[in-house]
């Protein structure tokens, strides 16, 4: 019986057909992302790409409003300094929902560490910060400042640390890179002596827009 004939692989199988194919999407794709989004105006937002370098900080400018999108909170932002017991002030107990700026330390998105601070919650219920325990790290913390800018911040980690042993280097330590801690009351509460631990959230920056 004579041998079968091969039949011809159709171009369509081909392996150069599908390389070409290949090619030509990726580069339809490549098009489509550069494209998505554009609308014509420079694109202000610098960000971090994977395997780049840390954002550029920014020119100090005080801050404006404080935005914790994964929790709804939006606050409005008020200045607060240390006391003459050397201790850091809290926002006033007439203004739950405003979070304080540590007029000390950086400004959003300028080098250093910025320190905010915020009421859990006030003899008239929940404050600013009564769900900030439960941020998670990798959600975005974003700082908008009096010049139109924003700075937004990335979640490291967050840690509970009883007063009595409260690490102030590590909070409050100088930096060299932008970096925020947010801070509020934490622990088992007490009538005569408040809460007995403080709820720190250590964040760097990430973005400006």
């Amino acid at each position: 019986m004579a041998p079968r004939r091969r039949r011809r692989r159709p171009w369509y199988r081909t392996r150069a057909f599908r390389l070409a194919r290949t090619a030509a999407l990726t580069a339809v794709l490549v098009t489509l992302v550069s494209r998505c989004g554009d609308d014509g105006s420079p694109d202000h937002t610098e960000t971090v790409a994977a395997g780049a370098g840390p954002v550029r900080p920014l020119p100090r400018s005080r801050p404006a409003s404080l935005r914790i999108p994964s929790l709804g909170i939006d606050a409005q932002i008020v200045g607060v300094r240390l006391g003459k017991d050397r201790q850091l002030e809290t926002p006033p107990f007439d203004r739950p929902k405003a979070a304080g700026w540590y007029e000390g330390g950086a400004t959003p998105g300028e080098a250093g560490t910025a320190i905010a601070v915020g009421h859990r919650d006030t003899p008239t219920g929940p404050a600013v910060f009564a769900a900030l325990p439960m941020v998670k790290p990798g959600k975005t913390i974003e700082a908008r400042r009096a010049d139109g800018r924003t700075a937004v911040y990335t979640v490291d980690r967050v840690q509970v640390f009883d007063k009595s042993g409260f690490p102030d280097k590590e909070v409050y330590g100088r930096s060299r890179r932008p970096e925020l801690r947010l801070l509020t009351c934490g622990g088992l509460y007490n009538r005569r002596t408040g809460y007995s631990s403080n709820v720190v959230v250590f964040a760097h920056l990430t973005a400006t827009r």
